[in-house]
């Protein structure tokens, strides 16, 4: 399958009611320039996922679940670099749903948001409590926060989406 998506700050928590949220901690096993592996848990679910970059939107992912004793056994000791832990939130908006990841541990005060797309060429409508565009820039990569969180880029979130906005 192949993942088209698009990420952006979040201006403010003004984004209303999700539809649905969960919280999800996940690991890398392995991390390339172009491809990774990381196990996720949310919930009692374990997903094991590839991912193939094909260029700074798509990639091609596989996942498939696997048993929550070899899950847990890979976030406790085989990831290269310590996991992620965030808060997903889905809210729809106009015929979209807006994937807002709210981290915590070592990303904590990090908001951004991901809408995926069926093709590059696709539209859709920015709500008004979404910021600046970050897809071409790779450190806000799940991958890049894992091995350079951002509690280490000695910048404030304020400063990173533009002071001028309200939280």
């Amino acid at each position: 399958m192949i993942e088209i998506e698009r990420k952006f700050l979040v201006l403010n928590t003004d984004w209303g009611t999700p539809s649905f949220s969960r919280r999800i901690e996940q690991g890398y096993l392995f991390i390339a320039e172009d491809r990774s592996m990381r196990i996720r848990r949310s919930g009692d679910q374990y997903i094991l996922s590839l991912k193939v970059r094909i260029d700074n939107l798509a990639r091609h992912e596989i996942e498939t679940d696997i048993e929550a004793k070899q899950g847990q056994a890979m976030l406790d000791g085989l990831c290269v670099g310590p996991s992620i832990q965030k808060i997903r939130h889905e809210v729809p908006f106009e015929d979209k749903v807006w994937e807002i990841d709210v981290f915590d541990g070592a990303n904590a005060g990090l908001i951004v948001t991901e809408i995926e797309l069926s093709s590059a060429a696709d539209t859709f409508v920015l709500p008004a409590w979404v910021g600046p565009e970050v897809t071409d820039d790779p450190r806000f990569l799940n991958t890049a926060l894992s091995g350079h969180p951002f509690g280490d880029w000695g910048v404030s979130y304020a400063e990173l989406r533009g002071s001028k906005q309200n939280d």
